[in-house]
């Protein structure tokens, strides 16, 4: 069977069209409670997931407040975002270590409270059971990837059918990959089905789950600074299905602040010379990033806007360094020589600590949520206005933080505005 006859999502839950943002879309709420969605993590078994998955349960529970959530606040009441009651939570691993688990495991080591993994226990529990064997993994090494694409394709889909969803949007928080280098097959939908077809693996993994979200008819998110939806047979099979998808890699620390501070800096007509920054990671994400060919990924990503907010190339290099007892904590230090006036030079220091796992959860959570509103809206292709969550955001060039932030607030006042609205 070909991989891209893999059956879509149902005809009613789709968008019609590349229709714009201001379109309440065909699926658009009326009257009576809205349709729950359906979030699918890859790497459903990560520090990120389980922390995602504890903090959703816990507001649900109305256990703690929506702390770090933009979407919670006023200025996004309006766009008509799905509720954290809505949500249902699943995913693709290879690991097998249960959430309940894993959630204790955040516990003892401080990113999740601790009296929190008890209480929401059972919503951790249910959540694990929708999580399927990921591809590449012990249990399916054999696999070639039109199989497996298939195979995540179906999981997804029967994960949407069994619990009526109205769509679900697949979120890669995997680890991150090495950088990929596009072949001819990776430019042409048509091209690409016939490679994986024949045989071949000739995706990554990150690009092959976003793969299965298309063919199951799904938005995909992606929050590492991995291949995923960048190839360009990917974008073009997504924007002919309708589908939106958004990334990459989640702006949670160092990339954060300097998109708040670069736009000072040039306000101020004060000229960058030099920005260097030092991170230091613990956990999964820094052992991942121990091997140089996946921090070079993440590495490119962190430095993508810098340039273009300053408008010139600075001297100063962005450097990660794995420090295993830091576990899920981080840190980054980031030194800005700068010239003022009368040329005098002067100096900004600047260090940032955070638990990555917090950080990043949050922001998951909105995205999943402004992702689905916008499939139900008609949107397709790369949601550029969700360029405010990422470091090397697709569909945008624009990477200072305040702009960003107003291109969201318009973009989801027009989603909230029925159609055909001025």
């Amino acid at each position: 069977m070909d991989p891209t006859q893999v059956k879509a999502e149902p005809a009613d839950s789709r968008p019609t069209g590349a229709a714009g943002p201001d379109a309440a879309g065909p699926d658009a709420a009326g009257p009576g409670p809205r349709p729950r969605v359906g979030v699918w993590l890859v790497g459903a078994r990560g520090s990120v997931a389980t922390t995602v998955v504890t903090g959703a349960s816990a507001m649900r529970a109305r256990l703690v407040p929506p702390v770090g959530m933009a979407g919670e606040t006023a200025e996004f009441a309006g766009a008509g975002l799905p509720s954290l009651d809505d949500l249902v939570f699943g995913g693709h691993d290879v690991a097998s270590t249960p959430l309940p688990k894993r959630a204790a495991e955040l516990a003892q080591a401080g990113v999740v409270p601790a009296h929190l993994v008890s209480l929401v226990e059972d919503e951790l529990a249910a959540a694990d059971a929708e999580i399927r064997d990921g591809a590449g993994g012990p249990l399916r090494e054999h696999e070639d990837q039109a199989t497996a694409a298939r195979r995540l394709a179906d999981d997804i889909s029967s994960f949407r059918d069994r619990h009526e969803l109205r769509r679900v949007v697949v979120v890669n928080v995997s680890s991150t990959e090495p950088r990929f280098a596009a072949g001819p097959e990776h430019q042409d939908p048509a091209v690409l089905g016939r490679a994986l077809r024949g045989g071949r693996d000739v995706l990554p993994a990150s690009s092959l789950y976003a793969y299965a979200a298309i063919l199951a008819g799904c938005p995909f998110v992606d929050f590492t600074p991995s291949t995923g939806m960048r190839l360009p047979a990917l974008g073009l099979l997504a924007q002919e299905r309708a589908l939106p998808y958004a990334g990459s890699d989640g702006k949670t620390g160092e990339t954060l602040l300097r998109s708040a501070l670069a736009p000072m800096f040039t306000g101020r007509a004060l000229r960058v010379l030099a920005w260097s920054g030092t991170n230091l990671l613990g956990g999964g994400d820094g052992a991942t990033l121990a091997d140089p060919l996946a921090a070079a990924s993440k590495t490119t990503s962190k430095g993508q806007g810098l340039r273009g907010m300053l408008g010139h190339r600075t001297d100063g290099d962005t450097r990660i360094d794995y420090v295993p007892a830091l576990g899920d904590w981080k840190t980054a230090w980031d030194h800005v020589l700068f010239e003022g006036f009368l040329g005098v030079r002067m100096t900004m220091q600047v260090t940032w600590q955070g638990c990555d796992s917090a950080l990043a959860a949050p922001l998951v959570l909105d995205l999943a949520r402004f992702t689905a509103r916008a499939h139900e809206a008609g949107c397709s292709g790369p949601l550029g206005a969700l360029g405010y969550y990422f470091k090397d955001p697709l569909g945008t060039t624009e990477h200072r933080l305040p702009e960003q932030y107003r291109i969201l607030q318009d973009w989801a006042c027009a989603l909230g505005r029925p159609a055909g609205a001025a």
